[in-house]
């Protein structure tokens, strides 16, 4: 066990260190738009998960990129966790990773170099799980440690996912319980009881290699993973760039229940309230328990998907043989003028 606390080292907080959607959305506009390629499926529109080149043979080569602060003290585990959210990008699009860089910033004259190769050993032991070559990458000298990887992958491209294409009637689900945000922030703070050390971590290493078998099924119409902006910002995504709106049952979402606790003290993280704020009237009026749980940054979350009523069958089946128990939280309705995207029940 390390005596290092990464944690104390940083300002965030895992994916609580993303810059607002609202804010992104700026960056992008005052960028303009990327250099045109007739071989780009998908690029930097419709906030994809990752880029996809068509090779011409019928597979895309996926292509993204991940990195944060820790949101875990121990050096291994903060590269075992951010391994696993990098390749999370590869698995929402449908595909398989197969190769992947590292991005290592480290505060050299504050932290020992041995931390560091822990951190490399822990993406290396995810790497070799899922069969993924970790094949260099690019480190700097950095204020705070941040470490993540750049994949790529490949899928074939009639199997392909975007986080668009959802329809009215379709069926949400999410293959992890939200909170993880809540429960880092506590263990950043040194607020979190013994015994719910782990569960976050837990939540966060599990790779959502479910993706490429829900991408064979025909009435999966819309995947993409939920990081950062929370579930409440990721499915307004989802609902914006396919026309839709979405009505949610809070009380039928996964949510790790230890974590209500923490929120109750205030042990909230910063970005939570940025991800509240930049949906602004895409949100119907609610308390703070449901948008502090909505809005809650997820690092490594689950896969949110949106299913032809039609193929729900075929979904909770491929859950079962992956292990997990899927049930809907909400459906997709039409959109409606001058009403909120996402309308909270429950």
């Amino acid at each position: 066990m390390t005596s290092i606390r990464l944690t104390q080292y940083s300002r965030h907080a895992g994916s609580d260190c993303k810059v607002a959607s609202d804010v992104l959305d700026s960056i992008l506009a005052n960028a303009g738009p990327g250099a045109i390629n007739n071989r780009l499926v998908v690029g930097n529109q419709d906030h994809e998960d990752a880029a996809v080149y068509d090779l011409g043979n019928g597979q895309g080569l996926i292509s993204t990129t991940d990195f944060f602060m820790p949101m875990v003290d121990d050096p291994f585990d903060f590269g075992r966790v951010a391994a696993t959210n990098a390749m999370s990008d590869v698995f929402a699009m449908g595909g398989k990773p197969f190769m992947a860089l590292g991005i290592l910033g480290w505060p050299v004259d504050v932290l020992p170099a041995r931390a560091a190769g822990d951190v490399v050993a822990g993406a290396q032991a995810v790497c070799r799980e899922l069969g993924v070559a970790l094949a260099g990458g690019h480190s700097i000298d950095t204020s705070e440690p941040m470490f993540g990887l750049a994949v790529s992958g490949m899928v074939p491209l009639e199997h392909m996912k975007r986080n668009i294409g959802a329809r009215p009637g379709d069926k949400l689900y999410l293959t992890k319980p939200i909170g993880v945000g809540l429960l880092n922030e506590a263990g950043r703070k040194g607020k979190l009881d013994p015994e719910h050390h782990g569960f976050a971590t837990e939540t966060m290493l599990r790779p959502n290699v479910i993706g490429a078998a829900l991408s064979r099924i025909k009435g999966v119409n819309a995947m993409t993973d939920v990081s950062g902006f929370g579930l409440a910002g990721h499915l307004y995504e989802m609902c914006h760039g396919s026309g839709v709106h979405a009505r949610i049952e809070f009380s039928r979402i996964g949510r790790l229940r230890v974590a209500e606790g923490y929120r109750r003290q205030g042990l909230v993280p910063e970005s939570t309230a940025r991800n509240f704020k930049a949906l602004g009237s895409a949100l119907h009026p609610m308390d703070d328990a449901h948008w502090q749980w909505l809005c809650d940054p997820q690092t490594s979350g689950g896969l949110l998907i949106a299913v032809d009523p039609a193929w729900d069958d075929d979904v909770e089946r491929a859950g079962r043989e992956f292990g997990l128990t899927l049930t809907p939280f909400g459906e997709c309705t039409a959109a409606r003028d001058n009403e909120p995207v996402l309308r909270v029940m429950g």
